[in-house]
């Protein structure tokens, strides 16, 4: 698959599709078949490095989307959205309980 995409990328910048293009597409097709998926995993495999350059790169992703979440929230009850805003906060929260006691539970259950 890689070597896929690798040549798809080649064919469209020589013949001059814009490098925007290339790039949001080639990050749709990466989401949508799971390739950065693999890659992270084949990083992952490399004993003592591969864990922790996973976490370098994951930690400030998840920085970042939660410091647009916020300002995405600000921008919303500063145009009149509070109700909606904490409507859905209510449901992240739902969620985020439910991850929490479903880790929780299959860590105490032991599998069998």
């Amino acid at each position: 698959m890689w070597i896929v995409i690798l040549i798809a990328i080649v064919v469209a910048l020589r013949s001059g599709i814009d490098e925007k293009i290339v790039v949001f597409v080639t990050l749709v097709l990466g989401v949508f078949t799971q390739i950065f998926a693999g890659l992270g995993a084949l990083i992952a495999l490399v004993p003592f490095v591969g864990p922790l350059i996973i976490k370098v790169l994951t930690i400030p992703i998840f920085w970042v989307l939660n410091a647009m979440g916020y300002v995405v929230s600000g921008v919303a009850i500063k145009k009149g959205y509070a109700q909606e805003l904490a409507k859905s906060r209510i449901v992240t929260l739902g969620l985020l309980i439910g991850i929490i006691i479903g880790y929780i539970i299959g860590h105490i259950v032991p599998l069998r």
